[in-house]
């Protein structure tokens, strides 16, 4: 077969190519364009401060308060202890509790019937500690009846509701030994586990709170 016969048929083949090439610049072109587009952002020209509160409450003694020890209870005494509760001056909180641990743990703290019992009074104004039951010259609450100190093992509650921030709450803590009857003889009482005599526990008063419940505001 002469050259000249084979030149038509090469032709028909170069002209697929070059077609193909514009076909894919085309393409390309198309495909560039779908992803141009236009675009616009808003930011704020002040930042925006936030900040998150602090919640706290505060415990101290009023004149006699619980880093006095009490010594030698017998059945049927009250001792009375002042103290303090403030709350911290950004957050509301709300529902207190009381719970109380023994390091010491005896029948004191252990034994509902013969052991400690506390009573929580809140006074409208501050408490004046005396020899006595003290007094409170404006509006007395009892806020915790009298309860076991082994039942204050578990957290018991004390105050519901709000505890608006920077309020005060005046609380005497009445700790009593009830009346019971023991005999002792030759200078010999019951024995461990059963006698409240010549016992010694270590005391340690905590009052919790949640925060103030949640909100939703515009402003």
């Amino acid at each position: 077969m002469s050259a000249a016969t084979t030149r038509p048929a090469r032709r028909p083949r170069a002209r697929l190519i070059a077609a193909c090439a514009v076909a894919a610049t085309g393409l390309a072109i198309t495909g560039a364009g779908v992803y141009a587009a236009l675009s616009a952002t808003a930011v704020n020209t002040t930042a925006e401060s936030v900040t998150s509160g602090t919640l706290s409450l505060t415990m101290a003694n009023n004149g006699t308060g619980f880093s006095q020890a009490v010594s030698n209870l017998a059945p049927g005494d009250v001792v009375n202890r002042y103290i303090t509760l403030t709350q911290g001056a950004v957050l509301d909180g709300k529902d207190i509790t009381l719970a109380v641990a023994d390091a010491t743990p005896t029948l004191l703290t252990t034994n509902a019937i013969k052991g400690l019992h506390a009573t929580v009074t809140q006074c409208s104004v501050a408490w004046v500690p005396g020899t006595g039951a003290g007094t409170c010259s404006g509006t007395p609450t009892v806020l915790l009846p009298s309860t076991p100190l082994s039942t204050l093992a578990t957290a018991a509650a004390v105050k519901s509701g709000a505890n608006a921030a920077g309020s005060v709450l005046n609380l005497q803590i009445a700790l009593t030994l009830p009346d019971q009857a023991e005999t002792t003889v030759n200078g010999v009482n019951s024995g461990p586990g059963v006698t409240i005599q010549g016992l010694t526990s270590a005391l340690t008063w905590t009052f919790s709170e949640t925060q103030r419940t949640a909100t939703t505001t515009g402003s």
